[in-house]
C-alpha cells in the first residue's frame, strides 16, 4: 500500500486510467470479434465492421493499450481472413 502522499495520488490516478484502458480493450475485442463474425458469414456490412475494428485497433495502439506491431498484426490477420473468405465464396 502507498505510504507517501505522492504515492497515494499516483495510485488514485492509475485506478482512474485503468477504467479507460479496460474500456478501450473491451471495445477492441468486441469490434474484432464482430468483424470476424461478419467475415465468416459473408455479410453485406463486412466493410463497415472491418473499418470499425481497424479504428478500435488504431485507437488502442495510439493510447498504448497494445503495441504498434500487435496492432499491425491484428489488422493484417483481419485483412487476410477477409481475403480468404472472398476467395472461397
Amino acid at each position: 500500500m502507498a505510504i507517501t502522499a505522492n504515492a497515494k495520488k499516483a495510485h488514485r490516478a492509475s485506478l482512474k486510467k485503468r477504467v479507460f484502458n479496460v474500456r478501450r480493450k473491451r471495445v477492441l475485442t468486441t469490434a474484432t470479434k464482430e468483424a470476424k463474425k461478419q467475415i465468416a458469414l459473408n455479410a453485406a456490412d463486412t466493410a463497415t465492421s472491418l473499418s470499425q475494428a481497424y479504428k478500435a485497433i488504431d485507437k488502442a495502439a495510439k493510447r498504448g493499450i497494445i503495441k504498434k506491431n500487435t496492432a499491425s498484426r491484428k489488422k493484417s490477420r483481419l485483412a487476410l481472413a477477409l481475403k480468404r473468405a472472398t476467395a472461397t465464396a
